[in-house]
């Protein structure tokens, strides 16, 4: 059992159910405020997971993700940040729902989970939203890994919420080829979830193996980064009112710090401090409920109502 699940369920004790029908428990989620030094709106989050890096092999002068580090030196980096679990699927589900909900199952976790997540409180604040999953089989799958490996399910907490699983919302999980679509017509949603595949996020070499260097692996996320994310950038509407977090949901498995590892968190945007550097603890949990705070989604899920707020990146 992971060493901090005990000391995050001691936070809301009494406030938990059982949830029925998936992993998880059911937390009341906290209405947000939306008053006092909180993260700003925006009209558009778009939220980009690398995958199983720590910090100094991603920061810094010698890390090869040349892009991504000028985006951390020029905008806002969060130099404090650590990862809550391993393997990947928990911190994806803190991301999303602000708890863990696979525990001793891992990666395998078979889902599907009816509890609070970043997808049902959107809906609730008529907010719109997408996850765009780069070589999903289809538009709304929900299903397993595709057969090449690229598309892993477990890094795409969506297709695991009952929210989501057999009902219209199911739509919005679609293929990162759709991304490219919206951001030129104009139809990004509020929150935009992006998965690159396995190979392009830095958790397999090109080839798909794991036996090539790392510095190929950050090298080739890096790419992709400012291949598929320099355009956002550039785009006139998201320049007016938007918010790129590109985050790695966890380090190598042999560092352990606070959970998951200490990992690299950059944030940019036209309301986002430049040239800021936060020594900040924050985990996940406090990413999430800067996304109910940036979207105006209508309550913190799981654990994000009580996890530090990061509204010391932003200006006031």
């Amino acid at each position: 059992m992971k060493n901090i699940i005990g000391s995050l369920l001691l936070l809301l004790g009494s406030a938990f159910t059982i949830g029925c029908g998936g992993g998880g428990v059911n937390v009341p989620g906290i209405p947000n405020p939306g008053s006092g030094p909180v993260v700003p709106r925006v009209g558009h989050v778009v939220v980009v997971v690398e995958e199983n890096h720590s910090y100094p092999f991603v920061i810094g002068a010698g890390s090869p993700m040349t892009f991504l580090n000028s985006l951390a030196n020029q905008h806002a980096l969060a130099t404090n940040y650590f990862a809550n679990f391993h393997p990947s699927i928990d911190n994806y589900f803190m991301m999303t729902a602000g708890q863990p909900l696979a525990f001793t199952q891992g990666d395998g976790f078979p889902g599907p989970s009816n509890v609070d997540n970043i997808a049902r409180e959107l809906i609730a604040a008529n907010k719109t939203w997408k996850s765009y999953a780069e070589d999903l089989p289809s538009a709304g799958w929900t299903g397993g890994d595709s057969p090449d490996g690229k598309y892993l399910k477990h890094h795409n907490p969506f297709a695991y919420f009952t929210d989501v699983i057999g009902s219209p919302q199911a739509s919005n999980l679609v293929p990162f080829t759709q991304f490219v679509t919206d951001l030129n017509n104009g139809q990004l949603p509020n929150f935009s979830f992006i998965v690159p595949n396995a190979r392009d996020d830095a958790h397999d070499c090109p080839d798909g193996t794991q036996t090539c260097a790392d510095s190929l692996k950050l090298s080739t996320a890096d790419a992709w980064l400012q291949n598929n994310i320099q355009p956002l950038l550039n785009n006139s509407t998201f320049q007016q009112d938007g918010l790129l977090v590109i985050v790695f949901d966890e380090s190598f498995d042999a560092d352990t710090v606070n959970g998951g590892g200490h990992v690299a968190m950059v944030l940019t945007g036209t309301k986002v401090k430049t040239n800021f550097k936060s020594t900040t603890l924050y985990q996940h949990q406090s990413l999430l409920r800067m996304f109910v705070e940036a979207t105006g989604a209508s309550a913190f899920p799981g654990f994000s109502g009580v996890a530090p707020d990061m509204a010391e990146f932003f200006n006031q």
